[in-house]
């Protein structure tokens, strides 16, 4: 098991990290406080192949592995969660179950304009009575002819109201609990679709958060994503994507979070002393410190297995817990450090902790992610071979036309 970043993997992290640092940062500071998505970053992303970047070239994506798209999203956390989200639910959400389950009309009608940044996708799963409890969610579709028609509502959706397709879970058939959820791509303009934005958000205020209702909305048949019944699978495919970029973004706001706060320390005088020099200062910075390097450890794991096409839902669900209690604290540490300049706006470790506490419930609480490490270990919970992983990275099929 080798870690170490090849040649390419380490001119992705550069370029990635010189992007979120001249790019990103400037305009988030300006977005941020007026709760604005920052549009004018994707056709920026696009450009630079971050849209698509573990897609394969034939698909319109960039054509590198699966431990580059942990790379751009600890890149993209460094400056700002918002724009690992929009990473984290337009390809791992969105891209990499179509790219995993769909039919090449799909993957070639889809992939191409999202890797490209002519459109963009959402994940609508998460139901105002419907969160962790997937097979609770109540929007139904029913078939008439070579169309499905879809009537619920969805709550806590990533990019509702931007999106321009949106992958919508419903139950094709009620009774038959996690089993009877099927996948469906939604375009905007489907008929019976409506989509809105959540206000009043603690923190990510640059990203946008809504709602989407159907109301018997129109689907063709051919925009169903696999099979009836495979909905449940899809979604949990899916939200092992999603996790990883969470568990690496979230090492970005520990490093961030570490970088301003010993760059703070060093300046910063009492006693006599800068408070680099006191032991409870330094005590903080190294559990940041300890924090990076471990959760950057359990992130490079789970970009390796993925690599491999293994199955890896128990590491991705660790790394995803461990990171994100890891970064809040980190972010809340770095405050205390700061003193009462960190509890004000004008160092980034305030937006930090805002934002850090969201990854935390999202995409699984702390709690549920206890739940699945517990029934690993008490072996109640074992991996299946139930075609949930991606395939594994070859790179002549990736960069291949």
């Amino acid at each position: 098991m080798d870690f170490s970043l090849t040649e390419e993997h380490l001119m992705l992290q550069k370029t990635a990290q010189d992007f979120a640092r001249n790019e990103v940062l400037p305009l988030i500071k300006e977005h941020e406080p007026r709760h604005k998505f920052p549009r004018a970053l994707i056709p920026q992303m696009a450009k630079m192949g971050l849209l698509g970047v573990c897609l394969p070239v034939r698909y319109g994506g960039a054509g590198f592995d699966y431990i580059s798209l942990g790379i751009v999203s600890e890149a993209m956390e460094w400056a700002d969660s918002s724009v690992r989200e929009t990473i984290a639910v337009h390809v791992g959400l969105n891209s990499l179950p179509i790219f995993q389950w769909g039919t090449e009309a799909q993957k070639q009608k889809y992939l191409i304009p999202q890797s490209q940044g002519e459109k963009l996708g959402c994940f609508g799963l998460t139901e105002p009575d419907a969160g962790s409890d997937v097979a609770a969610l109540r929007t139904r579709a029913k078939k008439a002819g070579d169309k499905y028609f879809l009537t619920g509502e969805k709550m806590w959706i990533t990019l509702a109201d931007i999106a321009d397709h949106l992958l919508v879970f419903a139950k094709t058939n009620p009774d038959a609990g996690h089993r009877g959820i099927s996948a469906f791509i939604v375009e905007r303009d489907f008929p019976g679709l409506q989509t809105g934005t959540i206000e009043g958000k603690m923190g990510v205020w640059a990203s946008n958060t809504g709602w989407i209702r159907l109301d018997n909305c129109e689907v063709p048949e051919e925009n169903r994503l696999g099979e009836e019944g495979e909905g449940f699978k899809i979604a949990m495919s899916a939200l092992d994507n999603a996790r990883y970029t969470v568990a690496a973004g979230a090492v970005g706001v520990i490093r961030a979070c570490l970088e301003e706060s010993t760059t703070y320390a060093h300046q910063r005088e009492t006693f006599g002393k800068s408070i680099a020099r006191h032991q409870l200062v330094q005590q903080m910075i190294a559990k940041m410190a300890l924090r990076q390097e471990t959760g950057q450890l359990l992130v490079d794991k789970v970009g390796w297995l993925k690599n491999q096409g293994k199955r890896c839902t128990r590491e991705i669900s660790m790394a995803k817990w461990y990171c994100t209690e890891a970064a809040f604290a980190s972010a809340s540490d770095a405050i205390q450090i700061h003193g009462a300049y960190g509890y004000s706006n004008e160092y980034n470790v305030e937006r930090h902790l805002r934002n850090s506490k969201s990854a935390v419930i999202y995409e699984g609480t702390t709690q549920i992610h206890q739940l699945i490490q517990a029934n690993y270990a008490l072996g109640f919970k074992t991996d299946k071979q139930m075609r949930c992983e991606l395939p594994a990275y070859n790179p002549e099929y990736w960069q291949g036309e």
